[in-house]
């Protein structure tokens, strides 16, 4: 069972469940925390191996795949009696979320993917290769730095950036490359999701500077009949961290119009 909190609203019948990316956790939400549980019920989880959601001993020779790492979502759904819930996922999360929206779309209300990864370019591509190529090799932590400083680059990144540094050293050498194995999974998958409209109200919140990944969400946000777009001004990949004021307002309004 995933490590979560839930915030219970006094009054709303709606849930928003938050999923971080791979080597964050829970604790990337905490400025989304207090704004959020005003309005709705709030469950914040843990993705296996991150946080204080550990591996079972059973697991722990399972090569890791984006419907292992659903399930495990849906299962707390489940648990916690959750017939239905808007989503709301950072980076890699926006990946399991769509993935949960493609397998599972009765349990997908809305979604709202920020810094959404929906298609890999050429730099993105090259990043993906070299970490294949030097995930063995080097220790993961620099590695990992390695990959937040091409992502987040700018000054105005460096919170963003320690953030995900901090959380990630909680892996391991073997969880890290265990995730990081997902990537094999990632161009046949996006491809897929770049086809097959979902038809489930979403929004995309991106950085005008998030370089790797901002020009495929904007066309996906064209194509795709239920999709809107916001782009953040003078904000990087991590734009709830960067901009949080902004990205609470737009993504509650969002969802309070669902």
């Amino acid at each position: 069972m995933l490590n979560y909190s839930i915030y219970n609203h006094s009054s709303s019948v709606e849930w928003v469940t938050f999923i971080h990316g791979a080597g964050g956790s829970s604790s990337i939400w905490h400025k989304q925390v207090r704004a959020f549980k005003a309005e709705f019920n709030v469950l914040i989880l843990n993705l296996r191996g991150h946080g204080n959601s550990k591996i079972n001993l059973t697991d722990k020779n399972i090569k890791y795949t984006f419907n292992i790492v659903t399930i495990d979502i849906v299962e707390l759904l489940d648990y916690l009696d959750i017939k239905k819930s808007h989503f709301i996922g950072i980076s890699l999360g926006t990946i399991i979320i769509r993935n949960l929206a493609e397998n599972h779309p009765n349990k997908v209300k809305s979604m709202v993917l920020a810094g959404a990864i929906m298609q890999l370019n050429m730099r993105s591509q090259v990043l993906m290769r070299l970490g294949i190529l030097f995930k063995s090799i080097l220790p993961y932590m620099l590695l990992y730095k390695f990959f937040a400083y091409i992502i987040m680059p700018r000054k105005n990144h460096k919170e963003a950036r320690l953030l995900f540094a901090r959380e990630a050293k909680k892996l391991n050498q073997k969880e890290f490359i265990r995730w990081f194995n997902l990537t094999g999974e990632i161009n046949p998958l996006l491809k897929r999701f770049r086809a097959n409209d979902a038809n489930i109200p979403t929004l995309y919140v991106m950085g005008n500077e998030d370089h790797l990944f901002l020009s495929s969400a904007q066309k996906l946000a064209q194509e795709h009949e239920l999709s809107v777009i916001y782009i953040v001004p003078d904000c990087g990949h991590v734009v709830n961290v960067e901009q949080p004021e902004v990205f609470n307002a737009q993504s509650i309004q969002f969802i309070s119009e669902q």
